[in-house]
């Protein structure tokens, strides 16, 4: 007498539904995948540190209007250069402004350049060289050549010239990191690209009738995704330090905008007096900055499969 195989249960619990090693849908595989990046992120001590340290400074940045009683624009000079104390927990500037409230919402500006800069060239840099690589010829050795003249040019240089021609700001600061950021990220896509247009998942959508537009929109890019993140994540540091330079060279956000990289410009002449004054923002950044690139080691780690 023959018996009908038995259909394994799986095991009960959310655990046990994400790491299922065969997923029933498409929600639990992106879920699953998502569960094992964590978990994968959670054994590197130091990405787990940046973590908290990139969330803790997003969140006192957006809750700083509830985190200080003091307007960062407001003036005491009958308390200026004030030292560390209960009143001033960072001590006050060369016009008697509180350094806390300044810090804080600081960081709302340096990191919301930071944001907007990488919204815009991490979508560009994946579409040019996801369109380079996978069309290749003519197409693919103009836009490469572009890359390379952007790429000829030091970051802080060429954002200097942008900068310069027309007109210092913050909005004049974010086109011009942007303009300089995004060929690392072409050049990563178009070399991701390159080794997947060949393959037979790639033949397969074009064997159903798929466009060269769908096949790199949908098939492609997606693809390429992780590996941007990881390089993303790691190219925030050099983001926040460009952006904080232009601001130290009067080309980014201008007094008396609290942004960290203009407040150690207007501070700089107190650093053998008062070093507390400029070494506070600068602190701010060395730890952002560090945070980040702790937290892109990890995921490079767990998103690389070459880290494998």
């Amino acid at each position: 007498m023959s018996t009908l195989p038995v259909t394994p249960q799986p095991r009960a619990g959310s655990r046990a539904w994400l790491l299922a090693d065969t997923p029933h849908t498409r929600t639990q595989a992106v879920w699953g995948r998502r569960y094992r990046i964590w978990l994968g992120l959670r054994k590197n001590p130091l990405a787990i540190t940046g973590l908290f340290t990139v969330l803790v400074v997003l969140l006192i940045s957006l809750c700083a209007p509830w985190l200080t009683s003091y307007d960062p624009g407001a003036q005491d000079l009958a308390h200026r250069l004030a030292k560390p104390s209960s009143l001033h927990w960072l001590g006050t500037d060369e016009l008697g402004r509180d350094t806390l409230s300044r810090i804080l919402y600081g960081g709302r500006i340096t990191l919301g350049m930071v944001i907007i800069v990488v919204a815009i060239v991490a979508p560009v840099g994946l579409l040019i060289g996801c369109v380079a690589g996978y069309a290749g010829g003519l197409l693919d050795r103009i836009l490469m050549r572009i890359t390379d003249i952007f790429l000829a040019f030091p970051r802080l240089i060429l954002a200097l010239a942008f900068v310069a021609a027309l007109r210092p700001g913050i909005e004049s600061a974010i086109l011009a990191i942007a303009l300089t950021a995004w060929p690392p990220y072409a050049r990563l896509a178009r070399a991701e690209t390159m080794q997947v247009r060949g393959t037979d998942y790639i033949a397969a959508c074009r064997l159903t009738g798929a466009t060269p537009a769908r096949i790199v929109l949908r098939h492609i890019m997606p693809l390429c995704v992780p590996s941007l993140v990881v390089r993303i994540t790691l190219d925030m540091s050099s983001i926040i330090i460009t952006a904080a330079s232009l601001g130290f060279l009067g080309m980014g956000a201008q007094p008396p905008s609290p942004e960290w990289g203009a407040m150690i410009a207007t501070a700089r002449r107190f650093l053998f007096s008062e070093w507390w004054v400029p070494l506070i923002p600068a602190v701010a950044i060395f730890v952002t900055s560090l945070a980040f690139n702790f937290l892109g080691d990890g995921l490079r780690d767990v998103l690389d499969p070459k880290e494998k």
